[in-house]
């Protein structure tokens, strides 16, 4: 078993941490700061955010949202998907089952 702190996964100028890593699932913690630029693409993997702090719109295919602490979003694999428009720092738990890039 391993035990983490939000804390200890904030690693400056880095806007993804992987913590966890099993064939099954990975998992980590994303961030990003007010005004940045999400460069993410499609995954291959079924993905599931969860919102710990920050507010910032949401886009996956056609849908926009807005999103704030405590909401989950999932993500269909190859679905295109990104945050904007972020208004406060964004702090999302994230969790790609099987691993991200093993499919």
């Amino acid at each position: 078993m391993d035990l983490y702190h939000l804390t200890d996964l904030r690693i400056p100028g880095k806007p993804f941490f992987e913590f966890v890593r099993t064939s099954d699932l990975s998992a980590g913690l994303y961030r990003l700061k007010v005004g940045a630029t999400d460069k993410q693409t499609p995954h291959k993997e079924d993905e599931i955010y969860y919102v710990i702090a920050g507010r910032a719109d949401f886009t996956a295919g056609r849908r926009t949202m807005k999103v704030a602490p405590g909401d989950v979003i999932f993500v269909s694999a190859k679905e295109t998907h990104r945050f904007h428009d972020v208004e406060e720092d964004l702090e999302v738990l994230v969790v790609f089952a099987p691993a991200e890039g093993t499919r």
